[in-house]
């Protein structure tokens, strides 16, 4: 995640100046804490007064781990981009840790029979090698993930805010074309579950994670002659416990936690696993449909699932409602640091906009066609045990070495 750096209006200023903390001597930005929380707590109360009471725990579920993400600084988009530049591997050795747990908590859950509880699997064939590498490149542009793209966005990045914009538009034109690809040479989906049961899944999902990890562990060693230790520390800086919580930065181990716990919750109450672009493709064409594009005449919006989300408020889907609460958590979080808006000062400049507006694209784009983003299908996907997780992974970060080369020509920093 790009460093943030203070911007706020004259206004927030003034109130973030009368906001310190007596017991800690923290200072916090009390105007977007406020805007966050009211927000939470009027669109807690919609979604309540609009459907089962279930999606509101989804929706501060959601608000928990936009918390979480932007406190942890956990941008899968940048661990990935250190370890191809730099050859630092800490993040992406956080992202195994994380799968791996995940995995210890959800295969077991997803292997029980319980009705109603669907793994994130999706059919292996072209459509997910293309669309996993067009977003793998595009994130590299774009400057965050779906998740990092959410957070930065909820923590008032401008640019992000661009970024997110074409990957909806990207998203709407993903579910066009998503029938022709699926058209393409591929299979069904491959559930590791299905094949091995529980303890085999668990057992080959772990020799390859570990298998991953070490090999990113001796990139980094190979470069610099040490590895850091930062995947693995719990205890807070020099802050202490209660202002690290608050304000950040997170070790990883606890984003680690609460994010993995955190999808096991979501699996449990929703019946699936945490995505984030479906929503995005979905507000896509309730924009379009809301301007007089009749969208029955696309194969994927009469699909019954889609057809039916389509129909209904977007304040009943699970995606959708939980990447709000991902926003006004991410909000509250940066309110919290006293951080919010930090890119937003300055226009963004020509070659860095196009950059985003491609990256947007690109990532819209290719998480239709690959069946989700780094949360949806690498982390998700391969929680869950499902082949296409792997595939996805392999091609996207193939895709990222792409876009990491052309970061420099649109004047952005490695």
């Amino acid at each position: 995640m790009s460093n943030l750096t203070e911007t706020m209006s004259s206004a927030s200023k003034a109130s973030t100046a009368q906001n310190v903390s007596a017991s800690s001597g923290l200072r916090i930005d009390g105007f977007v804490v406020m805007v966050a929380l009211v927000g939470l707590a009027l669109l807690g109360t919609l979604i309540y007064m609009e459907t089962a009471p279930f999606l509101v725990g989804l929706f501060f579920l959601g608000g928990v781990l936009g918390v979480a993400l932007y406190h942890g600084a956990f941008g899968f988009t940048a661990g990935w981009r250190n370890l191809i530049v730099k050859k630092e591997s800490a993040g992406i050795r956080a992202q195994l840790i994380l799968i791996a747990l995940a995995s210890l908590l959800m295969v077991p859950v997803l292997g029980s029979g319980q009705p109603g509880m669907v793994g994130a699997v999706a059919p292996v064939g072209l459509s997910l090698i293309v669309g996993s590498f067009l977003f793998g490149l595009g994130m590299q542009l774009g400057g965050g993930c779906g998740s990092g793209t959410l957070f930065t966005v909820g923590a008032g990045n401008l640019r992000m805010t661009v970024t997110l914009i074409f990957f909806i538009i990207g998203s709407l034109i993903g579910t066009f074309h998503l029938p022709w690809w699926l058209d393409r040479p591929g299979t069904d989906p491959i559930s590791l579950i299905s094949g091995l049961g529980v303890t085999g899944a668990l057992v080959v999902q772990g020799i390859a994670l570990f298998a991953v990890y070490l090999w990113v562990r001796k990139v980094e060693f190979k470069a610099h002659g040490q590895v850091s230790q930062a995947d693995i520390q719990f205890r807070p800086g020099e802050k202490g416990w209660g202002a690290t919580l608050l304000t950040g930065r997170w070790p990883f181990f606890w984003a680690i936690l609460v994010l993995a716990f955190g999808n096991l919750l979501t699996l449990l109450i929703s019946g699936s696993p945490w995505s984030i672009t479906f929503a995005f493709g979905l507000w896509g064409a309730k924009i379009a449909q809301a301007f007089g594009m009749d969208m029955s005449q696309y194969e994927f919006w009469t699909w019954d699932f889609p057809a039916q989300a389509l129909r209904d408020s977007v304040l009943v889907n699970v995606t959708s409602v939980m990447n709000f609460g991902l926003l006004l958590g991410a909000m509250l979080a940066a309110g919290l640091a006293n951080n919010f808006n930090a890119t937003g000062k300055n226009r963004p400049q020509l070659m860095p906009f196009a950059a985003a507006v491609i990256g947007g694209l690109m990532m819209g784009y290719g998480a239709r066609l690959g069946f989700g983003c780094n949360v949806g299908a690498f982390f998700s996907g391969i929680a869950s045990a499902s082949l296409h997780g792997w595939i996805w992974f392999a091609s996207a970060f193939l895709g990222s070495i792409i876009g990491v080369k052309l970061r420099p020509k649109f004047g952005l920093p490695d």
